[in-house]
């Protein structure tokens, strides 16, 4: 299969790139300014990555277009790319909320739109997005992060709705406090204490997140779509 991922450079990107690529699959990755780390992951792995700022739709496009080169057809497209702040509601800016809603919702529209025209057409694909648990649940002090991938869930399920007579499946996994640079500001006591409120009582890695990709992009789940899969160890039962 040939496989897209946005966001490939760091934590679940990197683990969703080295999965796909250990697979044997044919693997391109979008990245914005990991520059060193992604050429790193493509040394290491062979795949292809392609630099853009997903949140401005003509950037995104041609982004799609550079990968799509390099692939000859995308089977699987993973929106995955996402950035995340904490801060009191009243202190979230304008700007803040704008940014956050362009990368972590707005990008995954702007790359799936361009996808989907190809996978419409030869009646087959996978997409998978990557949401959050806090999508579901909410954040305290991260009201924008959670409000944009709260928006992946209405995004994944009207789009497999949409899509499913094209034979294209779509859906969404919500990880929980995963061991990333993204959770790095949280300190020790913070992070213990959220590894006490998860039932399995250990925080997730970015391996357990691309193990389940790996599978719903598979042809074992093939009747697989409209879902959303926490891998949150059980925080947000």
């Amino acid at each position: 299969m040939n496989i897209l991922i946005t966001g490939g450079s760091r934590g679940i990107g990197k683990a969703l790139v080295t999965c796909f690529a250990g697979e044997g699959h044919k693997v391109a990755f979008i990245y914005n300014h990991s520059e060193s780390e992604a050429k790193k992951i493509s040394e290491i792995t062979g795949a292809f990555a392609v630099q853009a700022d997903i949140s401005d739709p003509d950037t995104a496009k041609a982004a799609v277009k550079k990968a799509a080169e390099y692939l000859g057809t995308i089977d699987v497209l993973i929106n995955n790319a996402g950035i995340s702040q904490i801060k009191l509601f009243t202190d979230i800016t304008t700007d803040n909320w704008d940014k956050m809603i362009k990368v972590n919702l707005s990008g995954a529209f702007y790359i799936t739109k361009e996808v989907s025209k190809t996978m419409i057409s030869k009646k087959s694909g996978r997409i998978i997005n990557i949401g959050s648990m806090w999508g579901k649940i909410g954040a305290s002090c991260e009201v924008h992060y959670s409000a944009s991938k709260a928006g992946l869930r209405g995004f994944t399920l009207a789009l497999a709705k949409e899509l499913g007579p094209s034979g294209i499946t779509v859906n969404c996994i919500e990880p929980g406090v995963i061991q990333t640079d993204m959770n790095k500001m949280l300190d020790d006591q913070t992070l213990n204490d959220l590894c006490d409120q998860t039932p399995l009582c250990r925080l997730g890695t970015p391996q357990d997140v691309a193990a389940l990709a790996c599978f719903l992009a598979s042809e074992k789940a093939g009747f697989i779509t409209g879902q959303i899969i926490g891998v949150d160890g059980g925080f947000a039962i």
